[in-house]
C-alpha cells in the first residue's frame, strides 16, 4: 500500500527557511502598537495550492481552506477526531464499515444543499483525488442511506481513516461546483467566512468576511481574517513587528525578540530531522543490513550538537519518530543512542568495518545546513560519503534510490497514522519499508493493527517503537518544533500533523 505523504518536503523546506534564516533586527513596533485582535491578520508560509480539497497541500492550506470548508470530521488539539458535518458516528464490530450520521440544515454557497447525497459526491471527489486519495485507500466503497446517513465500506481495517478526515482530508464542497470542475477557479463550501476576492491578490494576501449565521460561528471568534503567504521569514517577522501581521509561522532564531515584545509562544513537534535508511537490507550498500552499523551512525551523531546550532534549539533530541508527547512516545528509549564515538567505532568493528565504508548520499540546498555535521561524523568513523549534488526540486524524486540521506519527514498526531506513514507504506523517503524481512517487526505490526483501539494497541505500539529503536530503523537526531508567534490576545494552538493549524486552532485569548 502506498500513502503518499503530506507536506513532507514542504514541511522540510519550511524547516529549513526557518532554522538557517538570521534574526531580524530591532526596529518596529513593540507589542502594544503590532496589530490588534479585531481581525486575524496570519503570516502563513505558503501561497494557497489549490482551491479543490482534492488537490489541495493537507499541510499549508488548512488556513485558507478552513475559511471556507466545513469538514465533515475536525480534529481537537490532541488530534483526535470529533464532530462537524458528522455528527457522530459508529463502526462495525470488525471495524470495516463506518457510519456518519450527517448534521441537517447546512447549504453551500451557491445554493446546493449539504445532504447524504452530496456528502457521498464529496467523498468520491476525494478519494479519487491525487492527493486526498491517500486518506481514502482502504474504502472500497461509499453510499447514502437516507438523506442524512453516509456508510464506507472497507477492504481493510484503517484506524487512521477518521484523524486523516480531520486533518484535512473531509472538506466538503458544493457538488455542482465538483461536476463543473471549477474548484480551481475559486471556493464553494459552506464554511464560517466568504472569500472576498475582490479584496484579495493571489500570492500577496488572502480576505475572508464572517458569515452571519454559520452553524459553528462560536468557533470563529474574527469577523474578518487575511492571510499572508510569505515565505521569506525575516519579511514575515518584520511584517508581525510593523503590525501588519498578528500571527506568524515563526523562525526560532528571532524567539528572544518575540519574548521581548511580550507575544505568545506556541509550539509543536511537527517533523523528525536525521539520517532515513533506505537500504535495510543491505541491498544496496551490505553494511546498511547490519543493524549495528546504523546503530554506529546512530551513536556517533551529536544530535542535541546539531539540533542547537541548526535548528536553535527548537525540538526534542530523541532517537524515536513517534511524537514527544504521544502515548507510544518513551521517554525512557532517549538515551539509547547517546553520542558516544567510541562505542560507534567499536560497533563498525564488530560488524566487519573497522575502517568504515564507502556510500554514495544525495545532497540539495535545503540539506546544507546539516551537511559539514554529516561531513565531520561520517569522517570520523571512517565513512566515505561521495555527496551527489542536485537541485532542490529534484531531491524528493531521487533521494530514496540512494542507500540513505540526510531527512526532515513531517510527523503525524496519531500513533496509528505514524505507524501507517513511517513503517508500514511505501513513502517517497521510505519506498521498501522492509517489514517483510524482520519477523519480529511484522508480528509487532500485524498485532498492533489488529487490537482494539486503547490501551492495549497502545502497548503493542510501545513494544514495537522499542523494537524499531534498538534496530536503529532510522536514526533520528531530534524532532523539530514549529513555532507560532502572535500577539497579546491571540492564541494559536498547534497539532501534531497540521504545518499550519487551521482557524479553529486560533483564538482570541
Amino acid at each position: 500500500m502506498t500513502r503518499t505523504r503530506r507536506a513532507a518536503f514542504a514541511a522540510a523546506v519550511a524547516l529549513v527557511a526557518a532554522a538557517v534564516a538570521g534574526c531580524t533586527g530591532s526596529g518596529g513596533a513593540t507589542a502594544s502598537g503590532a496589530g490588534g485582535t479585531d481581525e486575524l491578520k496570519a503570516g502563513v508560509f505558503l501561497d494557497v495550492t489549490s482551491w479543490d480539497p482534492a488537490n489541495a497541500d493537507i499541510g499549508f492550506d488548512g488556513p485558507y481552506l478552513s475559511a471556507v470548508y466545513d469538514p465533515l470530521v475536525a480534529l481537537d488539539k490532541d488530534a483526535k477526531p470529533v464532530p462537524a458535518l458528522a455528527t457522530s458516528w459508529d463502526w462495525t464490530p470488525d471495524r470495516r464499515t463506518l457510519t456518519l450520521h450527517l448534521r441537517p440544515g447546512v447549504t453551500f454557497d451557491d445554493g446546493q444543499k449539504f445532504d447524504a447525497a452530496a456528502a457521498v459526491a464529496n467523498l468520491k471527489h476525494l478519494k479519487s483525488g491525487v492527493r486526498s486519495g491517500q486518506a481514502y485507500l482502504n474504502v472500497a466503497s461509499i453510499d447514502a442511506k437516507g438523506t442524512d446517513t453516509v456508510e464506507l465500506h472497507l477492504s481493510k481495517r484503517d484506524d487512521a481513516l477518521l484523524y486523516f478526515m480531520g486533518l484535512g482530508r473531509s472538506w466538503m464542497a458544493s457538488p455542482a461546483a465538483i461536476q463543473a470542475n471549477t474548484l480551481a477557479n475559486g471556493p464553494a463550501g459552506s464554511g464560517p467566512y466568504t472569500y472576498e476576492k475582490a479584496q484579495s491578490t493571489p500570492q500577496s494576501q488572502y480576505v475572508f468576511a464572517k458569515k452571519a449565521n454559520h452553524w459553528d460561528s462560536a468557533t470563529y471568534p474574527f469577523p474578518t481574517v487575511r492571510l499572508f503567504p510569505i515565505t521569506d521569514q525575516t519579511a514575515a517577522f518584520n511584517a508581525m513587528l510593523s503590525g501588519q501581521l498578528n500571527v506568524q509561522f515563526a523562525n526560532a532564531a528571532n524567539l528572544p525578540k518575540a519574548q521581548q515584545n511580550g507575544w505568545n509562544v506556541a509550539k509543536k513537534a511537527a517533523s523528525w530531522v536525521g539520517v532515513q535508511f533506505a537500504d535495510r537490507t543491505g541491498e544496496q550498500v551490505k553494511a546498511l543490513g547490519d543493524p549495528r552499523v546504523r546503530q554506529a551512525i546512530s551513536h556517533a551523531f551529536d544530535a542535541a550538537g546539531i539540533l542547537k546550532a541548526v535548528g536553535n534549539d527548537a525540538g526534542t533530541v530523541t532517537g524515536q519518530l513517534w511524537p514527544v508527547g504521544s502515548a507510544t512516545y518513551d521517554e525512557g528509549l532517549n538515551g539509547k543512542y547517546r553520542t558516544d564515538l567510541a562505542q560507534a567505532k567499536q560497533l563498525l568493528a564488530e560488524a566487519g568495518y573497522p575502517g568504515g565504508f564507502p556510500v554514495k548520499m544525495p545532497m540539495s540546498p535545503i540539506f546544507q545546513a546539516w551537511q559539514p555535521a554529516a561531513n565531520q561524523t561520517f569522517g570520523q568513523l571512517g565513512i566515505k560519503v561521495e555527496w551527489q549534488d542536485m537541485a532542490m526540486a529534484d531531491y524528493q524524486k531521487n533521494a530514496p534510490t540512494y542507500p540513505m540521506f540526510l531527512a526532515v519527514i513531517a510527523m503525524d498526531g496519531n500513533d496509528m497514522a505514524t505507524l501507517t506513514d513511517q513503517v508500514t507504506s511505501a513513502q517517497w523517503y521510505n519506498p521498501k519499508p522492509s517489514v517483510e524481512a524482520f519477523p519480529d517487526v511484522k508480528a509487532l505490526v500485524e498485532q498492533a493493527e489488529q487490537a482494539e483501539p486503547g490501551p492495549a494497541q497502545t502497548a503493542l505500539l510501545k513494544q514495537l517503537n522499542t523494537k524499531l529503536v534498538d534496530l536503529a530503523w532510522w536514526d533520528v537526531w531530534y524532532q523539530a518544533d514549529n513555532l507560532y508567534y502572535s500577539v497579546k490576545g491571540i492564541t494559536v494552538t498547534p497539532v501534531t500533523g497540521m504545518m499550519f493549524p487551521t482557524l479553529r486552532f486560533i483564538q482570541r485569548g
